[in-house]
């Protein structure tokens, strides 16, 4: 599975981190930076390009990284075909591919070990869509009303 990644400053430790655990673990990982400490960077220009990405790769999956992990998950969701999910513990991101097909989760440097961010992250990867119709109906209105705006 292809897995897009981009951070600014505040989760670089742990964007290196977990793109070094998921390569481990058999992942194709696309790291779209930050490539270099800059303590002043911006998320936007990180995690907009990262969320393009998903969006243009049916079946791929993406993991965007700041502070809180807010920002970014807003950044994320102003491209179109984007799905992104905050998630704090497993059980969220979980919720957020069964119930919501999201395809972007959203992570908090700042907010968990690395060890528990990797377990957030691997359960957002593992968890397949339930494919519920009622899950599907809601996904497919806002999709509609994506496509109007």
């Amino acid at each position: 599975m292809r897995v897009h990644i981009a951070t600014d400053h505040a989760a670089f430790e742990l964007k290196n981190h977990l793109v070094d655990r998921l390569r481990a673990a058999g992942y194709d990982v696309v790291d779209h930076g930050a490539h270099t400490y800059e303590a002043l960077d911006d998320y936007p220009p990180l995690i907009i390009p990262c969320a393009e990405a998903v969006a243009g790769e049916p079946g791929a999956l993406g993991i965007v990284l700041g502070g809180s992990g807010n920002g970014e998950q807003i950044a994320a969701n102003k491209v179109r075909g984007i799905r992104a999910a905050l998630a704090y513990k497993p059980e969220l991101a979980e919720l957020a591919r069964q119930h919501n097909d999201a395809n972007i989760v959203a992570l908090g440097g700042r907010m968990q070990s690395f060890d528990e961010a990797y377990a957030i992250v691997e359960t957002f990867l593992t968890t397949p869509f339930s494919g519920d119709e009622r899950h599907q109906r809601r996904i497919d209105q806002l999709a509609a009303y994506e496509a109007r705006a």
